[in-house]
């Protein structure tokens, strides 16, 4: 009986060591914040110097660069008070010098917008591993225009390294989870309820996001992947302007560099494809973005 004690309360201490060496590890991780803080508004300053050169050599010693906009988690904006030409040869030789300081920094994707509709003037990845970069059309200076410097950074540093510890710790959650709950009886399977997806309907006509079908006065037609994407989140809020540049992260968030042209490409597809029914048309709202209208 005694050994039994001693052994329960050996088990114990042991127990408690792993939870608490559990413990240090994630205090460990989250303790970094303070560090990293310093790197990103250290990271914001270069951004703004990349404006400033750009302006001084496009012979603008006046105008301001204004504040630098932090659209996304590792997505930032550099935009000017006035208009600009610039050469992307110098923009890649500067961003790739200055951003060489920041420790966050190893792979990124640079894509200079047009202010009044965001497509894509000119862009470029660059990445650790040389070999894969992606630069070209460097001789051609760019006309004078209103332009957004994004730069998109490869998601490392904090969220990393916290990431890294708490998958680490997974297999001792593991162990702590057999230990403790291994006596327990489990209970009646709940069955998993079903949820289907309704049809959408927009006017007359009948959108079918899970198998991508619109019908349209008994007519069915196919749509792909994208178009269902697209005319999804149209769906979802018919009659309201969804901006060009929402439509381009939710759908290509996860897909590398956008091409400036997909967005409109896609657009026009569907838009054929609704013609059978002139009440529900996607419209342009210029300087914004587009709108699904869609009459009584």
């Amino acid at each position: 009986m005694q050994f039994s004690r001693n052994l329960v309360f050996g088990k114990g201490k042991y127990l408690f060591g792993l939870i608490l060496l559990f413990t240090s590890v994630i205090c460990l991780a989250f303790s970094m914040d303070d560090s990293n803080d310093f790197d990103f508004a250290r990271r914001e300053v270069l951004l703004r110097r990349i404006g400033h050169e750009l302006l001084l050599q496009a012979g603008d010693s006046t105008s301001r660069v204004l504040p630098v906009a932090k659209i996304d988690e590792n997505e930032y904006q550099i935009r000017f008070e006035n208009e600009l030409t610039f050469q992307p040869e110098f923009l890649v030789k500067t961003t790739g010098s200055l951003l060489g300081k920041d420790p966050l920094t190893r792979d990124y994707v640079v894509n200079v917008l047009n202010c009044g509709n965001s497509t894509v003037a000119y862009g470029y990845a660059i990445s650790q591993n040389k070999k894969d970069d992606i630069v070209a059309c460097m001789g051609r200076t760019q006309p004078k225009a209103c332009y957004i410097v994004s730069i998109k950074f490869k998601p490392e540093g904090l969220s990393t390294t916290k990431n890294g510890y708490l998958l680490g710790s997974l297999p001792f959650l593991a162990l702590v989870g057999f230990i403790f709950f291994r006596s327990v009886k489990p209970g009646k399977a709940i069955p998993e309820r079903t949820e289907h997806k309704a049809t959408i309907a927009l006017g007359s006509v009948l959108f079918d996001a899970e198998s991508r079908k619109l019908t349209i006065g008994g007519h069915s037609l196919d749509l792909t992947a994208t178009e269902s994407r697209v005319l999804l989140i149209f769906a979802r809020a018919p009659n309201e302007t969804i901006e060009r540049n929402r439509l381009q992260k939710e759908i290509w968030e996860d897909e590398g560099v956008i091409v400036g042209r997909s967005l409109d490409m896609f657009i026009s597809k569907l838009r054929k494809k609704l013609e059978l029914d002139p009440n529900v048309k996607i419209v342009v709202i210029r300087g914004k973005g587009y709108k699904l209208e869609v009459s009584a």
